[in-house]
């Protein structure tokens, strides 16, 4: 298959919004099947991919690349979500005050019900594949998408001899 047609913006839209899907049904397969539960900043991960279907499925019928470089947009702030809970897995950037405990316990029973009801700490790695978290992963993923949806979006495709002699008004 050429470069012409893998970036048509069309078919880059509907790409985009099937490989976010998928990223999506996974996580919340390694949710609910595989019982790892995600960190405030893991479920803040998913709204840019969650757009990011939505807005592919519109840009594969209506306007690809106007919607293309808005998909660019979201996946950088993704990926921008992604790089800073990377971060603070590393320890290179404080915890955010969403995922470290924000309730006192006046007695044991508490403590116990608190840290019971505690969602995973985002500092933590629960999963890692070929060395790397799955905020790791997304942070590649979303860096990859981002600059397909770009390219896509200014027509970074390698233009036909019959193109390069077409009149300008074409």
């Amino acid at each position: 298959m050429s470069l012409d047609r893998l970036l048509v913006p069309s078919t880059v839209s509907l790409a985009l919004a099937l490989i976010a899907a998928l990223l999506l049904a996974t996580v919340l397969a390694l949710q609910y099947l595989a019982g790892l539960a995600p960190c405030p900043l893991c479920v803040w991960q998913r709204y840019p991919h969650l757009a990011v279907a939505a807005l592919g499925l519109i840009g594969w019928r209506w306007r690809p690349r106007a919607i293309l470089a808005l998909i660019a947009l979201v996946l950088l702030v993704g990926a921008g979500i992604a790089a800073y809970h990377v971060g603070v897995e590393q320890g290179w950037v404080a915890l955010p005050g969403g995922c470290a405990a924000g309730q006192d316990a006046s007695t044991v029973e508490e403590l116990r019900q608190l840290l019971a009801d505690a969602p995973p700490a985002c500092d933590q790695v629960s999963f890692t594949l070929l060395g790397l978290s799955l905020a790791g992963w997304n942070l590649l993923g979303s860096l990859v998408m981002a600059g397909a949806a770009a390219a896509a979006a200014i027509g970074l495709r390698r233009r036909s001899a019959r193109d390069r002699l077409a009149p300008a008004g074409r």
